[in-house]
């Protein structure tokens, strides 16, 4: 699968499941000796966890759970120097089937070949370490039956695209394999739209324009992404100011991907200098920040529980009838009621 958003980044995720979600994981430390020099990363960690595979632990490393004297390092092919220290992280088996929970769903188009969802935040799109159930897998399940199941791939069921737990909005997920692919191809051949809305810190500069860096792990934080000089993936964000509130100190802003990295639009705004309101990895709230806000709406930006996005627009070409659908969903109400606050 293309390595698609946020949540799942958008912001949509990656393939590294457990990203910044909570779980009971193994670590394992070890020192690399003399004989050892210039050894194979991966052919190392086989050598001394025999029993992990090679392809589990080049897993591993290429998500990030891998790192040398504090450095993630994700090149099973790194060449180890006597006297580092590895530290792996091994993070708790996801059960192999997700089952079926009746669970609510917002369901903005379905037909017997795929199904629009409005997500709401704070649910996860697939079982995760820490979110075992309760997802939109289990959701998709309960509500499409055992049609659904191993469509596109046993753990994520229908998935084409995902979006972090905490960012609402528009997801759509296939029902039978060749919509899936088809999907998926779309995505990959970046011949979808996608459009967020942001509440964002500052006014950017200037209000329209594009974000261009490569994103990867942070070498850090290996929960957090960042925009890397050396290495990552090309991403590319498309933004516009659409309205400033308090004399500049917050905008709402709309951001269209070219690209679907990893928490993107997160990392791509932080990296501008304008993180997201209430972004609990990127967002960090400044004193100096607060202060520029009256003291009702200042209390009420300290206490949101999220960073605040949405996937408002999601439109593409139906795989099998070939007619252009165009889904919006409108700002859900925790966004609506800061912007409220903000313009009194």
């Amino acid at each position: 699968m293309p390595d698609f958003d946020a949540e799942p980044d958008g912001d949509e995720l990656s393939d590294a499941d457990a990203l910044n979600e909570p779980g009971a994981s193994n670590v394992h430390e070890i020192p690399v000796a003399g004989a050892d020099k210039r050894e194979r990363l991966d052919r190392l960690l086989v050598k001394n966890l025999p029993t992990l595979s090679r392809s589990r632990l080049q897993g591993l490393i290429t998500t990030g759970y891998l790192s040398i004297d504090g450095k993630t390092i994700d090149n099973p092919a790194f060449r180890v120097k006597p006297g580092q220290k590895l530290i792996l992280e091994v993070p708790p088996a996801v059960a192999a089937e997700p089952e079926p929970q009746q669970i609510d769903l917002n369901i903005v188009f379905e037909d017997p070949y795929l199904i629009v969802i409005d997500k709401p935040s704070g649910m996860v799109v697939h079982p995760a370490p820490g979110n075992m159930d309760g997802t939109l897998v289990n959701a998709l399940l309960g509500h499409c039956g055992d049609s659904l199941k191993g469509i596109g791939g046993v753990r994520r069921p229908g998935i084409v695209h995902r979006l972090d737990k905490d960012t609402s909005g528009l997801i759509v997920a296939a029902k039978t394999e060749s919509v899936h692919k088809a999907l998926t191809e779309l995505f990959a051949a970046r011949d979808i739209e996608r459009a967020y809305q942001a509440l964002i810190w500052g006014v950017p500069s200037p209000g329209k324009g594009e974000i261009e860096g490569n994103i990867g792990r942070s070498p850090r934080n290996r929960k957090k992404m960042a925009v890397l000089r050396h290495g990552g993936k090309s991403a590319l964000t498309r933004y516009q100011t659409l309205k400033s509130y308090v004399q500049g100190a917050v905008s709402l802003i709309e951001c269209r991907l070219m690209t679907g990295r990893t928490h993107q639009i997160r990392v791509h705004l932080t990296e501008k200098g304008h993180p997201l309101l209430g972004d609990p990895v990127y967002g960090r709230i400044s004193d100096a920040k607060l202060q520029r806000l009256p003291p009702d709406t200042r209390d009420r930006v300290k206490n949101f529980s999220r960073q605040a996005l949405h996937a408002r627009i999601l439109g593409f070409k139906h795989p099998v009838t070939a007619e252009t659908l165009s889904f919006k969903s409108e700002l859900p109400q925790d966004i609506s009621d800061l912007i409220s606050s903000l313009e009194s």
